[in-house]
């Protein structure tokens, strides 16, 4: 097994939880969406080159075909408030 493998399936730490918990809450109120929308936050990782090796992911899904997807490159533990609303008030393509 190489150094640089990370298993997606490891607990998380309190750390983690207690930055998704914060990005989720950030996201609510950025995007005045109530408690029955599903915010998703995730942290990946990517082994790709020139690929940040970490990207936080965050999934707001208002309906069975309403999802809004966006991309923080940063670990969860170091995205900040503002990185959260420069990322939900971008312009898609």
């Amino acid at each position: 097994m190489s150094q640089g493998f990370v298993n997606p399936l490891a607990p998380k730490g309190p750390g983690v939880i207690d930055a998704a918990r914060r990005i989720k809450g950030w996201t609510r109120t950025m995007l005045a969406i109530d408690e029955t929308t599903v915010v998703s936050v995730n942290e990946l990782a990517c082994h790709l080159p020139g690929c940040p090796p970490r990207e936080t992911v965050i999934l707001v899904m208002t309906g069975p075909n309403d999802t809004r997807q966006f991309s923080i490159h940063k670990a969860m533990a170091e995205v900040t408030h503002d990185d959260v609303h420069a990322a939900a008030t971008q312009e898609g393509p």
